[in-house]
This record gives structure tokens, C-alpha cells and sequence, in this order.
């Protein structure tokens, strides 16, 4: 995976990031499976009972959660449905800015985390997620519009700068590995919680 660091903390932008590299929708799936694979990986040694350990996390804040759920830990299958619904998201940004469309409206869905209760729905929404990333992929033009960017706020591209195609994809993908940490300490919360019981 690459090292998203210097996008992160503001020192290039992903569209610099993504022009200066040449990233081509083969190199974005190749990065995208490669997530969804560490991903999958991450589920060796759990159980259906893991996914719905309720971590400790002190740091926990989601001020768009439902009242009462704002500062809850999340659980593993709560985040696989988040990290994959940003990813789609730009994924669908990509199809749309590569085809030439400055989209705004965000094109998010996010599966109900509810939902991710067993270690086979969750390798399910892990690879749907890869299918329908692929897919987005998929819809580029042999010759991608690179000039189109998405339409966002003036703190939204101060802070990250304009996003083509490609850089937008980046950017999701980036959302996605930097909850990396947060994943392997929920799983290792799942395992911990396992042995006390």
C-alpha cells in the first residue's frame, strides 16, 4: 500500500499525488484489492461473537450517530460498513469525474452496521465493496477526463485541494487505510474480551 502520510498532513495533494505518479484506474484497482484483502485477513482468528464486541474507545465522537450513540465504541462490522461506504463513495466521484461530470451530490450509501453480525457478512460486504469498486473502475473512459474536478466547499479543497478522478478515488482509499489502527485494536479488544470470558 502506498504511504498516504504526505496526503494526510497537507504536504501534496492527492491530484498532485495522482499526477505525479501517472495513477491509472489499473493502479487504483490493484490498491483497492489490496485493501480489501489486508481487510479480509484481518478476520483470521475471530468469530461471529467478535463482530459484535463493543470496543473501549475513549476517543469515540460521531456527531452524525443516532442520539445516544454518539460516543460508542465501534465494532468491528461497524467499521468494515463505514471504511467500504467511503470508498464507494469515491469510487462513484471517480466514474463520474473520469466520464467528464463535475459531480456534488455525495453518492453515499452505508450498509446498516446492525447488520454485520457474523464473520460471513462481513466477508460478503468486503467483497461486494471489491466488486462494486472494480465496477466504478470500470465505467473510465479509455481517455479519462483528468481535468474535471468534484465540486466541494472552500474548506473541503483548502484543505485537501481539488480532486479528479483519480485523486478522489486516492482519497477514499486513504479514509479507508487510515482506519488500519482502529480495526486491529478492535480486533484485538474482540480477542482480548474472548479469553477474560
Amino acid at each position: 500500500m502506498i504511504d498516504f502520510a504526505p496526503m494526510q498532513n497537507g504536504e501534496i495533494t492527492y491530484l498532485e499525488y495522482a499526477e505525479r505518479e501517472e495513477i491509472s484506474a489499473k493502479a487504483l484497482r490493484k490498491l483497492s484489492d489490496e485493501s480489501i484483502d489486508y481487510l479480509l485477513a484481518l478476520l483470521d482468528g475471530l468469530t461471529d461473537a467478535d463482530m459484535e464486541n463493543t470496543p473501549e474507545d475513549s476517543e469515540a465522537d460521531d456527531p452524525y450517530a443516532v442520539d445516544g450513540e454518539e460516543r460508542i465504541g465501534w465494532t468491528f462490522g461497524h467499521l468494515i460498513a463505514h471504511v467500504t461506504a467511503s470508498t464507494e463513495e469515491a469510487a462513484a466521484f471517480s466514474s463520474l469525474l473520469a466520464r467528464g461530470v463535475a459531480a456534488s451530490e455525495r453518492p453515499r450509501y452505508e450498509t446498516p452496521w446492525r447488520d454485520m453480525t457474523s464473520i460471513a457478512k462481513v466477508r460478503q460486504r468486503l467483497e461486494e465493496s471489491r466488486r462494486m469498486r472494480n465496477a466504478y473502475l470500470e465505467t473510465w473512459p479509455d481517455s479519462p477526463f483528468l481535468d474535471v474536478h468534484r465540486v466541494v466547499s472552500e474548506r473541503f479543497a483548502a484543505r485537501f485541494g481539488n480532486m479528479n478522478a483519480p485523486a478522489a478515488f486516492l482519497f477514499g482509499l486513504s479514509h479507508e487505510v487510515g482506519h488500519y489502527g482502529q480495526i486491529k485494536e478492535v480486533k484485538q479488544q474482540a480477542l482480548a474480551a474472548r479469553s477474560v470470558a
